[in-house]
């Protein structure tokens, strides 16, 4: 289904109010095992990012995730699933901690992009972000980061310095939304089908291009199998991260940054 589907449809697809958000792969992964955290211990508590500790297995982990809403309601509460500096921090602030204890991280992503207003601005939007970039690529545990839905710019990137990234078949991960790019390349938002096209944004295009590592098919809620294989798949990468060094964790994760857009230069 999802080969046949344009970039421009799988960005809908992305966007769909009705696929399952963050709260619900928490819920179908980790179920009762899942204990929230809040707050950053400088400003607030930031309800568009979800963190807190969880049982994979047998093993405990950190789960950073951001969530849009799957309601009205809940969309407001969640300022859509775009994140503040607060979240940022808060997401750093859970990193370090499973650093400390050496507890692997998962990140699931699903954004726009971070929230662009004038009072994240004045709180340092632009530094939480490029110090979670920084602090992720030297993080001592390992990474893996999911984009469940859309991936938007700077405000996904944020939780995706990863060891690896995977995404779902329909799931999207660019620099900008395709409205944006038309907008500015063409003054014509309406042109955001052939930016889709034009941005490399679907999972399949990143698969080939390497900046990602696996594609996951998109699970139904009532999925159990899938979920399950998700998180065998999730529980072996971990373990195989888990058993090598500090040192080969992080070179290996620097590596694969360096690496991207490398094998299109020759």
């Amino acid at each position: 289904m999802s080969e046949t589907m344009t970039a421009y449809e799988k960005v809908m697809a992305a966007r769909d109010a009705n696929k399952l958000t963050t709260v619900d792969y928490i819920a179908h992964m980790f179920g009762e095992s899942f204990i929230e955290l809040h707050g950053d211990r400088r400003f607030a508590d930031d309800h568009a990012i979800v963190a807190g500790l969880a049982m994979l297995y047998d093993t405990p982990l950190t789960v950073i995730g951001i969530e849009k809403g799957r309601n009205t309601k809940e969309r407001m509460e969640r300022n859509f699933g775009q994140a503040q500096p607060e979240g940022y921090r808060k997401a750093l602030r859970l990193m370090k901690q499973a650093e400390k204890f050496h507890r692997p991280v998962l990140c699931l992503v699903d954004t726009s992009g971070a929230y662009p207003g004038i009072g994240a601005e004045e709180r340092g939007q632009g530094q939480a972000i490029a110090e979670n970039l920084m602090e992720m690529m030297t993080l001592k545990t390992p990474v893996l980061t999911i984009l469940i839905g859309e991936g938007g710019s700077g405000g996904a990137l944020a939780l995706a310095v990863a060891d690896e990234v995977w995404m779902m078949e329909n799931a999207v991960y660019s620099v900008i939304s395709p409205e944006g790019c038309a907008s500015i390349l063409w003054k014509d938002s309406s042109k955001a089908p052939e930016a889709a096209e034009a941005l490399k944004m679907t999972a399949q295009d990143l698969f080939s291009l390497g900046v990602i590592e696996r594609i996951i098919r998109q699970p139904k809620a009532a999925d159990t199998a899938m979920f399950e294989s998700l998180k065998m798949l999730i529980s072996r990468t971990l373990e195989k991260n888990l058993s090598l060094s500090v040192e080969e964790l992080t070179e290996q994760r620097y590596a694969r940054f360096r690496k991207i857009g490398t094998a299109h230069l020759h």
